[in-house]
């Protein structure tokens, strides 16, 4: 901006929308002369791009864009549902709604089967129960990781269907 400016010369585009090519002490005036800021936009063209514009405002408005941009991504977040091997089919219903809700959002979903104590002797339960749960969510869901054993507990972890 203005003096920290390093070329000799300089491609301008004024307010107006014409442009020329100019040594930095003229484009300099000319930007001095409309009470408005000398603005390197492109440094790495030949000669590098420069505009005359009110720096404030082009600050104001980059961050705005910069300030959308964040707004409109989307963190993926790993969402957890946790079921043991005795777990009745109410709250298997209930904790897979929520499932399908943290899916929607686009969230993955981990969930797991844990076995306390002598419970590790149903591990075909617990298969069972996360084999209903993939299919309960299978039109919305397609499974990152397939159902396996990580200590004392079974999980898997689904993903949401890429959005059309």
């Amino acid at each position: 901006m203005n003096r920290e400016i390093r070329a000799s010369e300089v491609r301008v585009v004024d307010p107006e929308g014409n442009h020329g090519i100019y040594d930095l002490e003229t484009a300099l005036g000319m930007a001095q002369r409309q009470e408005l800021d000398l603005v390197e936009i492109a440094p790495g063209a030949d000669p590098p791009v420069c505009k005359i514009i009110d720096y404030g405002k082009y600050r104001y408005e980059q961050q705005k864009k910069e300030k959308e941009a964040r707004k409109k991504t989307h963190q993926i977040q790993l969402k957890e549902v946790r079921f043991r091997p005795h777990t009745d089919t109410h709250d298997f219903d209930f904790k897979t709604k929520h499932a399908r809700g943290f899916l929607e959002e686009g969230n993955k979903v981990r969930a797991y089967v844990q076995f306390r104590g002598r419970d590790i002797i149903y591990k075909d339960q617990g298969m069972d129960i996360l084999r209903r749960f993939i299919e309960e969510l299978q039109d919305v869901a397609k499974i990152d990781q397939p159902p396996r054993m990580e200590g004392r507990r079974m999980a898997t972890i689904l993903a949401p269907h890429k959005k059309k």
